[in-house]
């Protein structure tokens, strides 16, 4: 004890010249120029948004009780606070991306964001339309869920495809970098990277969520059942001239209706998954396979199943 009372009692520092190298080579080494760094979207800006959009889309599970009152008047204040913010944001998102501002001020940009947030705030009971059949499917298809209640206000999952909804929209309207703050967000809390860009049908079902990878270029259809640990990802990038990935090429799966797909399937390349197929945990997938398949681990093998239900159609598994 009294050794450390000493070193207690001892006052040590720095000297703070030591740090001018540090700070020159810090500053050299940023990618944004001054005359651009005042154009980024505040990414604190944004969550508050979305978590008030969130509200807005179900404000009897996440608004303030006391507010529910007046529950018209809650929404419109939310309503312009939202609007208001992502105004802002959008503007300033499509002015850093945009290769003609001069100075502070680029006509086209500010009607871009005008038109947007319009159509933003105008399609946000379609966006709600859609979540509530996606809550409604995780309720009917997982045993542990009590209620769509339970789904609505506890499921990481959910919250992901919530955040994959909104996100799209500013993903296909061009709107620059928000996209990816809105999905990563919901990826650091969930676990569950979902580009903005991909397509997602209604409804859709993540089970648990952690882990699970759906690349930009995916497309998913309509009552897609997904497990924890899936990859829906590129298997190769094609190379430009000098050797960098060429983007916005399709190099992501495509998954059919009514696909389930268990926990830690890998699944890369453009590839097609049938309809109605059903691909087992842990397989490793690289070529597409028809509708009605059936694809787990074992010895490789594939017969033809008479599927009772379906009298019409061949079912073939496959066994690899």
């Amino acid at each position: 004890m009294e050794d450390l009372n000493y070193l207690s009692d001892k006052r040590i520092s720095l000297n703070k010249k030591d740090f001018s190298k540090v700070i020159d080579s810090l500053h050299e080494n940023i990618f944004v120029d001054e005359s651009r760094q005042k154009f980024l979207p505040s990414r604190d800006n944004i969550i508050k948004a979305i978590e008030n959009i969130k509200i807005i889309l179900f404000p009897r599970y996440f608004g303030k009780p006391e507010s529910l009152k007046n529950i018209k008047e809650y929404l419109d204040s939310l309503l312009n606070e939202v609007s208001e913010v992502l105004l802002e944001e959008v503007r300033k998102a499509f002015y850093f991306d945009c290769k003609h501002v001069e100075g502070n001020y680029c006509q086209i940009c500010d009607e871009r964001s005008i038109v947007f947030v319009k159509d933003f705030i105008n399609i946000l009971p379609r966006i709600q339309e859609s979540l509530i059949k996606d809550a409604k499917l995780a309720y009917e298809w997982d045993p542990a869920a009590k209620s769509v209640d339970e789904v609505v206000i506890c499921y990481p999952g959910f919250y992901a495809i919530f955040s994959y909804r909104v996100a799209h929209k500013f993903y296909i309207s061009g709107v620059p970098i928000i996209p990816r703050i809105i999905t990563e967000h919901a990826h650091s809390l969930t676990g569950v990277d979902i580009h903005p860009g991909a397509t997602i049908g209604v409804p859709f079902f993540i089970d648990h969520g952690t882990g699970i990878v759906i690349g930009e270029t995916c497309k998913i259809g309509n009552r897609v059942r997904i497990y924890q640990g899936v990859t829906l990802g590129a298997k190769s990038f094609s190379l430009d001239e000098s050797g960098n990935p060429i983007k916005g090429i399709e190099r992501h799966p495509i998954i059919e209706d009514e696909v389930i797909i268990y926990s830690g399937a890998t699944i890369l390349g453009r590839v097609t998954i049938g309809k109605g197929s059903i691909i087992g945990g842990n397989v490793w997938l690289t070529k597409s396979v028809p509708p009605y398949s059936k694809v787990v681990q074992s010895d490789f093998k594939q017969e033809f199943k008479n599927d009772k239900e379906n009298s019409d159609k061949n079912t073939l598994e496959w066994y690899i």
